[in-house]
């Protein structure tokens, strides 16, 4: 299409001057609306009941500016998670099948609502409730009338018509347009106003009243005041008869209520300035208001009057109840935030919001712009050691973590859709910018699969994140979504919700019949599924649920989505095929429940034209609906059952009044339809008739019927199918493999059991499939792939975790702390629970029940604590050792230890900070099982282990008010060897460089040396080393059983050793990282690292070790003598240290460090009256997360 931007530059002027920032790391959402600041509008989302996303420039039932100007959030979607605001009186609730070419979002949840500047087209009374529109004036110029169209033919065809011109409001920018009334109501209000852009306010106003579908409007200014600045006009969403006006703030605060559509007014004063309102879903005179100043009041008699609710809300997060879910209709879920700035999640009453009232169904503080409460779930965002945790509540049960691939490590995620019983979810993974992947949940919302990867991002208006996600109105799991395939956008399509997802087949011929040639998958069919920010820009899908087959979209064909290049095309079959109908953008309306299609030319020239379709887009007929050409600036469908009448908004000339065309379609139907006049169509997928686990036959009407249907006719047969493949997805911890089969990831242990699965009772064990959640086969494979009942085996506790709530290791002192312990494996019903404080005092408890929500304590000295929890039962006991301090945190220490030490020989081990620390550091070294720690200034010890077994070392480091700690396990053997190990270079692609990740891949190595050379796995020992490129050391280690070592000889361990080097050399040794991507091991150095003894003997590798040693010695002394003529050895020296490897060998080292053992270390008490040059005393405010980790892999568990 041609330049638009000289007609409008006041409208692109108005969209710069709303955009906003990049949106931080939260949780987003359809209902999660941004701040709307003074003086600035935000459109909100319609809502829809079954419908998809829908957009164009004209005719939306979405808020949607018109005449060149946006709002100042849009979303992408169907379900897109940073959405755009509710219009005004919007019911999140209300079901509704979006019409036009704007883009609809279906909502099933309240969520705030906020105030519009701009014009909005709004619904009728009917099922399908909420229409509303933004409309604001276009500026463009141009007389001439539009080009000529495809599929012209015969003498012009014409439609009944009238316009009315707006008179006196030629200089009003901006208009709100709303159906109102009840049942099939003929009342529609226009609000116009003039905003100015400099000021930043509305100057002037009108308010515009029809009784007569817009045939006549009717002037009220005088009702409601001829001094009166209007800004914003509401309908209530559950009584259209119930109309709300707010003046403009910078004139005066007030309401004016109309119980009668608009006909009278009554005028009431308010006390704080409106920011947006939230009305409630079900009761019709019940609001939320949202003040300027951050305060949430409430109303529960339209608006006459109003009590504060709380001070500190966070903008637009706050919920009405969910009918069937919360047990008060009353209650409000809101993020509000406490004195010192911590944001909570709190529910109170309307009427009953005191400090004693208020619910914390959290009992942590969250992140801010977290909360999202939609449907049966509620989310919420923790932070806690750098990492995002997320939380969720299903009906409205106790929080649970959600639980993502376990190297996922999202840094963002938004909430597309809770429909359907379950989580559609984006999460943007540690190693990705510009592309999210989808995941979808089981039915409680915590585990979650992954369903597609990279898709398509962008960012709105306001910095939201806009995903190309789109869900195809009315069928159930068929979306479209945009996907970057090597630097290429895509559209693939999916008719199971995500399990299969297919690229889409071009049509066969053009707009003129000329053959497509376009083989897949080099070329395909490409949408633009990503709203427009500017309705006058490219890219435009709509469908809507009455006529599930048929969807309308904006692209082009080609190797790649093409932002220039639009072109639209039609599917009349559900996405399977698809016709392409005009070669320029058009905005396309659904007229008789779809019987008819509309279409208008997108363009800022003058039109008085359209096109309309009766046989699904097959053919076009070219009708005028005005007498002289009008600049469009949007069009509205009658939002009632027949809904045959359109309103086109426009202006003749730029300096005209607003003309309102009404159009009236009603004479081009000839009849009513008749049974001849139906046909059936079967939901299909490429010819197979099994979509979701069901066959569905739709009674339609046939394509070229003109007839008038008059209701809504759709009528559906559906029986069930017989389960097949193709209804299974992969469960949590398993991966697609080929096209059917799941296999456990490398991270996950299929074989762990549920801690709520006690002694006696059954658990149901994964088969790796989980039957799509909504789809509905029955039989057939079914029992073949459910998980199977399973009996709970007594066990021992394992895997006790103990942790403050904030993740941190100190507290001031007399203030309270929270610890967390948490049991990987075990009876939590059956175990019994110790937690000793290390002051004195200790606590025990019958079951884990007891403390879901934390064991608090508070310590009235300061000192440093060791603080130990344990978990008992009949067969087994479990410990675990938090060291408490009162101090504040430094970002990160690494324990530099050997990872295979010899038994009665010194080793070293050395604490590396970060960031270096100016000043004193203080180091207290846990070795072995020792309760009293080794206290040291240097960073730096020696210490000797002298039996063999795994062995811990615990460091932590402590500096003014900083403390953080590392814990590593090291391997003692009376001999070994060793060898480095390298990797094909695509393993650093997926190497997050973090601890646990290292232990999962040296099991994952360990695993294939072992398949490869059969040595057993007692043998094998693999360590990998942090940091790029990705490196490792494998050693080779004797028996574990002494007699077992007696049989056998350190030449058996040299045999173990060739035969790993065999396979090594030979590239033998490789492993699947995941699905495609498979990592090869190599050898780093082709010598081995010599035996290592503690016996007294010399051997062959002792001799060359000595030889070694001399060269050596030779070596440094000739460089010693000649260092000033070699100018560069300095350099290198230098750069040897700083590429240290991390292993520390066991040699041994001067016993120089200070040490001070515990036996000389003061009390609690004596700390307080002295301070020692090696420990702070004193209240330390801010404590580090920390974090411990084991390096060992074969001694960790998943």
């Amino acid at each position: 299409m041609g330049s638009r931007g000289a007609p409008r530059m006041l409208g692109f002027l108005w969209l710069c001057l709303l955009l906003g920032t990049p949106s931080r790391g939260e949780i987003t959402c359809r209902h999660c609306h941004p701040h709307i600041q003074p003086g600035r509008e935000v459109v909100r989302d319609p809502m829809g009941g079954k419908a998809g996303n829908v957009r164009g420039a004209l005719g939306s039932l979405e808020p949607q500016l018109l005449g060149g100007q946006q709002p100042t959030s849009t979303v992408s979607g169907s379900h897109s998670w940073r959405s755009a605001p509710l219009p005004p009186g919007g019911d999140p609730q209300a079901p509704y099948t979006g019409q036009g070419g704007g883009r609809m979002k279906r909502h099933s949840q309240s969520g705030a609502g906020g105030p519009h500047k701009e014009i909005l087209l709004p619904s009728g009374p009917t099922d399908e409730d909420l229409v509303s529109r933004m409309v604001k004036r276009s500026e463009s110029k141009g007389s001439r009338e539009e080009g000529r169209l495809p599929r012209a033919r015969g003498q012009e065809l014409t439609l009944s018509s009238t316009s009315f011109p707006l008179t006196g409001d030629s200089a009003h920018n901006q208009a709100m347009v709303h159906w109102t009334g009840g049942g099939n109501s003929s009342v529609i209000l226009i609000l116009t106003k003039l905003y100015d852009f400099n000021l930043g306010s509305v100057t002037e106003s009108s308010l515009w009243r029809s009784t007569d579908y817009g045939t006549t409007y009717e002037k009220f200014n005088e009702k409601v005041g001829l001094k009166t600045v209007l800004s914003y006009l509401y309908v209530s969403p559950t009584n259209k008869r119930k109309i709300m006006l707010l003046s403009d703030p910078d004139m005066e605060s007030s309401i004016l209520i109309s119980s009668d559509a608009g006909a009278t007014y009554q005028k009431y004063r308010l006390n704080f300035y409106i920011q947006s309102l939230l009305f409630h879903p079900k009761q019709e005179d019940w609001v939320l208001a949202y003040s300027l100043d951050q305060k949430l009041y409430s109303s529960m008699d339209f608006g006459r009057r109003w009590n504060l609710m709380h001070e500190r809300i966070t903008p637009n997060r706050f919920y009405w109840s969910v009918t069937g879910l919360d047990k008060e209709p009353d209650l409000v879920h809101m993020e509000a935030r406490s004195a010192d700035g911590q944001a909570h999640y709190i529910t109170c009453r309307i009427q009953e919001c005191s400090e004693t009232t208020r619910g914390g169904p959290f009992p942590r503080s969250i992140d801010t712009n977290s909360l999202v409460v939609q449907d049966e779930y509620v989310f919420i965002q923790v932070t806690s050691g750098g990492r995002a945790n997320y939380y969720v509540s299903y009906k409205r049960e106790a929080f649970a973590q959600i639980k993502l691939p376990k190297y996922s490590l999202p840094k963002d995620m938004h909430i597309i859709s809770t429909d359907q019983k379950q989580v559609f979810a984006a999460v943007q993974e540690w190693n990705q910018n510009e592309t999210y992947n989808l995941y979808i949940s089981d039915t409680r919302g915590v585990f979650f699969t992954l369903a597609l990867e990279n898709v398509k991002s962008s960012r709105g208006v306001e910095g939201n994140i806009v995903i190309d996600l789109y869900e195809v109105a009315g069928v159930k799991g068929l979306f479209l979504a945009n996907k970057k395939v090597d630097e290429q956008i895509k559209t693939f399509i999916t008719y199971n919700k995500g399990r299969d997802w297919r690229l889409l087949q071009a049509p066969d011929t053009d707009l003129r019949g000329n053959p497509i040639t376009c083989l897949l998958p080099f070329c395909s069919l490409h949408f633009h599924l990503q709203m427009s920010e500017n309705p006058y820009n490219s890219g435009s899908i709509s469908s809507k649920v009455t006529v599930p087959w048929l969807i309308v979209a904006s692209g082009n064909v080609g190797s790649e989505l093409s932002p220039t290049d639009t072109n639209m095309f039609i599917s009349s079959d559900g996405g399977n095929t698809w016709k392409h109908i005009f070669e320029e953008e058009y905005n396309i309306w659904y007229l008789d429940w779809g019987g008819a299609l509309v279409a208008m030319k997108h363009t800022t020239l003058p039109v008085r034209h359209l096109w309309l379709s009766f046989d699904e887009g097959r053919s076009w007929n070219k009708y005028a609906f005005t007498s002289v050409p009008l600049f469009v600036d949007g069009a509205l469908i009658e939002p009632g059952l027949e809904n045959h009448i359109m309103t086109v908004f426009g202006h003749f000339s730029l300096r005209s009044e607003w003309q309102l065309v009404k159009v009236d379609y009603k004479s081009i139907f000839g009849r009513r339809c008749n049974e001849n006049d139906f046909e059936s169509w079967h939901l299909n997928n490429q010819r197979d008739f099994c979509v979701m686990g069901e066959r569905k036959t739709y009674r339609k009407r046939r394509p070229g019927s003109q007839c008038l249907l008059g209701k809504d006719y759709l009528r559906t047969i559906t029986e069930p199918c017989l389960c097949s493949h193709w209804d299974f997805e992969c469960d949590y911890g398993y991966e697609r493999h080929g096209k059917n089969q799941c296999s456990p990831a490398f991270w996950f242990n299929p074989t762990s059991v549920s801690g709520d699965c006690g002694q006696g009772q059954s658990y149901l064990r994964s088969s790796g499939y989980r039957r799509i959640v909504s789809n509905n086969c029955t039989d057939g494979l079914r029992d073949q792939y459910s998980a199977k009942p399973q009996q709970c085996l007594g066990k021992a506790p394992q895997g006790l975790h103990l942790v403050t709530t904030d993740g941190k290791l100190g507290a001031q002192q007399g203030q309270n702390v929270t610890f967390l312990v948490h049991l990987e494996e075990g009876d939590l019903q059956r175990i019994n629970i110790q937690l000793d404080f290390g002051d004195g005092s200790a606590v025990s408890y019958s079951n884990f029940s007891k403390i879901e929500d934390g064991i608090r304590h508070v310590y009235k000295n300061t000192g440093i604590y060791q603080v130990t929890a344990y978990a008992e039962n009949s067969i087994g006991i479990d410990s675990s050792i938090l060291y408490l301090h009162v101090t504040s945190p430094l970002e990160y220490v690494h324990l530099r230890v050997p990872f295979v030490a010899i038994r009665n020989k010194e080793a070293n081990a050395s604490a590396v900070v970060w960031p270096s620390h100016s000043g004193t550091l203080t180091h207290f070294w846990w070795i072995g099982n020792s309760t009293k720690p080794l206290i040291t200034l240097e960073n730096s010890i020696s210490f000797m282990f002298n039996s063999e077994g795994i062995n811990t070392i615990t460091v932590q480091v402590s500096s003014g008010g900083t403390l953080i700690q590392d814990t590593k396990e090291i391997a003692v053997h009376e001999y070994f060897q060793s060898q480095l190990l390298s990797f094909s270079p695509n393993l650093d692609y997926h190497n997050p460089d973090i601890p646990e990740w290292r232990q999962d891949i040296s099991r994952l190595i360990t695993r294939a040396l072992i398949q490869v050379t059969n040595i057993p796995e007692e043998h094998i020992l693999v360590a990998m080393f942090p940091g790029l490129p990705t490196s490792a050391e494998v050693f080779v280690l004797p028996p574990k059983n002494a007699s077992e070592r007696r049989k056998g000889s350190k030449g058996d361990l040299e045999q173990m050793v060739e035969t790993l080097l065999s396979a090594l050399n030979q590239n033998l040794v490789v492993f699947e990282l995941k699905p495609g991507v498979q990592v090869f091991v190599y050898v780093t150095q082709l010598t081995l690292a010599p035996l290592v003894d503690s016996g007294s003997g010399h051997s062959s590798s002792a001799m060359l070790m000595l030889l070694s040693v001399v060269f050596l010695g030779l070596a440094v002394f000739l460089i010693y003598k000649f260092k000033r003529k070699i100018p560069w050895i300095n350099i290198y020296a230098q750069v040897q240290h700083d590429k240290e490897q991390e292993m520390i060998g066991s040699v041994s080292q001067n016993d120089t460090a200070p040490k001070i053992s515990l036996g000389n270390f003061p009390d609690s008490e004596e700390l307080s009256d002295k301070e020692l040059d090696t420990r702070v005393i004193g209240t330390i405010s801010t404590i580090a997360n920390s974090e411990s980790t084991k390096e060992i892999p074969n001694c960790t568990s998943v």
